[in-house]
């Protein structure tokens, strides 16, 4: 199977730390060589210690279970012979506690709209087993109950006096 990575960046660049005033900007480096802009949610972490600009975990775990949803429904759909001309999905995330009483994702409604090429549209039953089709297929939602490993890299304090 395939290995994705992603490297997550962060300085503090000399601003206070135990007080809690710091900056949340970071900056996410993916393999194929893109970078985004991240940060903590302006709902969590309050202005100006958060970058509203920046994409949020939150977000981007919404983003990626949309993206996922959508790249497995066009699949579907030309493979079962519908020419999709365009799709556009306004998914919403919702934070809330859950069964465990943590602040988690509890809930991501994605809510497509699909356009056909005219000469043939499904019927409402044909998009709704297309979607369902997409959805069992889709990687991101497969595995919202992945398990998570942290493995600590032990790096000593660089010293500048030799």
């Amino acid at each position: 199977m395939a290995q994705h990575t992603s490297t997550v960046l962060w300085q503090r660049d000399q601003a206070p730390f135990t007080d809690h005033r710091y900056s949340r900007r970071h900056a996410w480096h993916f393999d194929g060589g893109a970078v985004v802009s991240a940060s903590s949610s302006p709902h969590v972490v309050p202005l100006p210690y958060s970058d509203p600009a920046g994409v949020d975990p939150e977000e981007a775990f919404v983003a990626s279970l949309s993206s996922c949803h959508m790249l497995w429904f066009l699949d579907v759909a030309a493979r079962a012979g519908w020419v999709v001309d365009s799709y556009r999905d306004e998914a919403v995330g919702v934070m809330a506690r859950n069964a465990e009483g943590q602040v988690a994702m509890t809930r991501v409604t994605l809510r497509p709209a699909v356009q056909f090429a005219p000469e043939r549209c499904p019927t409402l039953a044909e998009l709704q087993d297309l979607h369902h089709r997409a959805h069992a297929s889709c990687f991101i939602a497969n595995s919202v109950k992945t398990e998570v490993l942290c493995e600590p890299v032990f790096a000593t304090p660089t010293s500048s006096n030799p």
